[in-house]
């Protein structure tokens, strides 16, 4: 039995100064977690209870679906990483450490290559295939700005599972195996969750999903059709855009376009200056060349231009998804400088390309199609090029998907307009394929002795930020409002009597008849706190049933909170028991 006078726990009536979200503030001010270094935290006593049953959840479901645990050190050598090139990969993301003889070493971020070459130790048969292997263990990333507590930490708690099959059939069979115990496992938790296309990114591999918590705070954009079951990441949206006819495109033609900085200048004075017959110039008819920098793993950098529609904005995180592990950022004054055949403000494709006199590599967003007509920069200042035509007048170097998606935007499966959300990535699973295996040289023999490489999945869940993002879902303007599987007790009693009276008397002879049942009890016993004290810590902590022993003792009845449904019913106290365990054990 825990009991409020002794539970080692601090509610606060203030937010935290440095609390942005619904999670962070409620978890800080009931007494679950404390700050101890930026995106960092320390779990206290009932926090510890509530992460100890996620991981529960969690750990049931994996052991069900036939994985088998294990379990990593967190400090691990740097040959091993650099043997895949993710020592260097991750650049700043990485803790890296000496140990005193010198040698370095790296706080793990994720574990692909030691669950490899585990597997490459101990097993070399198809007969030793499928296995699973999975661990839950705190994971390190130095997040440049770690913000909003346990949703985007330094330090944080994981569940990371891998998959070993002897050929992509096999593959498949275990994708779809974790796939569906991950739904178990959200459905469990009671998280509302969507499954939508992702990319790969730093990990590599083919296919990749992720369980979205459809949470306003979330991070992650991601794209719904109105009428197909199509959902994505953004970063992962596919571009559906249809080839126009080309057969009435004029020749190209350089115009003057003085004081025309932006995009609406220009398009304001092409409407006074160069009126077009059928309709009126449009920031869509316009080609906006992006000049970016990629910074390579290895330090180096390389400039990139993206075409994108002059109607729309470049997203930078979408274009980083898909150059990963390469950062990007907007080229600085001291990178044009550099490239003084890049005319700022009047950047066309005709000087772009890897095999032009710039040498600058040249993409382009997939709207941007072959036959389509544009007017863009001239590479002349103060000039554009009307009539400009994709695959006429210029190429690209390839297509790289960059635009913002923006609501409305059509389905690429059936053109039906997109819808636009915010979600909390709560778990991600991949099909690996062999990357990993074929670096790590991880084969077995098959059935006619011919050594074949393993094909490998990954499969991970945020199991500390599973809590947070609970806590999103699950609160009020009062406090929290725990599922009752992770609540970190089942049953609040609150006693508003003194020592030795009948109330305090009756609170705890309540208390010790549920604990007989096979509850777990937190009793605020505490003296000298007055009752509406207590009963906005009960409610700020947020145990789903709260039970009251106060003055209506007198009458012979205890008050029954549901802190969900937020209703309050008078019980007798001979039925208080029989009730509070029927509820408890309801679910």
């Amino acid at each position: 039995m825990l009991r409020s006078s002794t539970l080692f726990v601090r509610t606060l009536r203030d937010d935290p100064a440095d609390a942005e979200v619904p999670s962070h503030r409620l978890l800080v001010r009931a007494g679950y977690i404390r700050r101890a270094a930026p995106g960092g935290y320390t779990w206290l006593p009932l926090g510890w209870r509530v992460l100890r049953k996620v991981e529960a959840i969690v750990r049931d479901e994996m052991d069900s679906m036939g994985a088998q645990e294990v379990h990593f050190p967190a400090m691990l050598p740097r040959d091993i990483y650099e043997l895949t090139g993710r020592w260097d990969e991750y650049g700043d993301n990485l803790f890296r450490l000496k140990d005193r003889k010198g040698a370095d070493f790296l706080l793990g971020p994720t574990h692909e290559e030691m669950f490899t070459l585990l597997v490459k130790d101990l097993y070399s048969s198809y007969k030793d295939l499928p296995v699973s292997l999975y661990q839950i263990q705190t994971k390190y990333r130095d997040e440049a700005r770690p913000r909003a507590g346990l949703l985007r930490g330094r330090e944080f708690l994981m569940k990371d599972s891998y998959s070993f099959d002897i050929d992509d059939a096999g593959l498949a069979a275990s994708y779809n195996a974790h796939r569906d115990a991950y739904e178990r496992i959200f459905t469990r938790l009671k998280l509302p969750y969507v499954i939508v296309k992702a990319m790969s990114g730093a990990m590599g591999g083919s296919a990749s999903e992720e369980f979205l918590a459809p949470i306003e705070v979330g991070e992650d954009t991601f794209v719904r059709c109105t009428k197909c079951d199509y959902s994505a990441n953004t970063e992962a949206v596919t571009t559906a855009a249809l080839s126009p006819d080309t057969a009435s495109y004029a020749t190209a033609a350089v115009v003057e376009t003085p004081n025309c900085p932006t995009i609406a200048s220009l398009v304001d004075f092409l409407n006074a200056n160069h009126a077009r017959s059928d309709r009126a110039w449009k920031a869509s008819d316009t080609l906006k060349n992006v000049v970016l920098q990629l910074r390579h793993p290895d330090g180096s950098t390389e400039v990139l231009v993206v075409g994108v529609p002059g109607d729309r904005e470049a997203d930078i995180k979408r274009i980083e998804a898909q150059v990963s592990p390469s950062e990007v950022e907007p080229l600085d004054d001291a990178g044009f400088a550099k490239h003084p055949g890049l005319i700022r403000g009047y950047i066309g494709p005709q000087v772009l390309g890897a095999t032009s006199a710039t040498g600058v590599r040249y993409l382009l967003d997939p709207s941007v199609v072959t036959g389509s007509e544009w007017v863009t920069g001239a590479n002349v200042a103060g000039s554009h090029v009307l009539h400009l035509v994709n695959g006429r007048d210029f190429t690209a170097d390839g297509t790289i998907e960059a635009v913002e998606v923006a609501a409305g935007d059509p389905c690429p499966t059936c053109r039906e307009p997109l819808e636009i959300a915010r979600g909390i990535e709560i778990g991600h699973v991949f099909q690996l394929g062999r990357k990993y295996a074929d670096t790590l040289g991880l084969s077995v023999l098959d059935q006619n002795g011919k050594q074949v490489v393993v094909t490998m999945g990954s499969y991970g869940i945020g199991v500390s930020r599973a809590v947070a993002s609970i806590a999103e879902v699950f609160h009020d303007d009062l406090g929290l409002k725990w599922p009752r599987a992770i609540s970190p007790v089942d049953v609040h009693i609150v006693v508003t009597g003194k020592n030795g009276d009948d109330i305090t008397i009756a609170g705890e002879k309540l208390a010790a008849e549920l604990e007989a049942q096979g509850l777990e009890v937190l009793i605020d016993d505490r003296n000298g706190v007055s009752p509406g004290v207590k009963f906005k810590d009960a409610e700020l902590i947020g145990i789903p049933t709260i039970v009251v022993v106060g003055k209506s003792l007198a009458e012979g009845n205890i008050e029954l909170r549901d802190r969900h449904a937020g209703t309050n019913e008078a019980v007798p106290i001979a039925d208080a028991v029989q009730r509070v365990v029927a509820l408890v054990r309801e679910g």
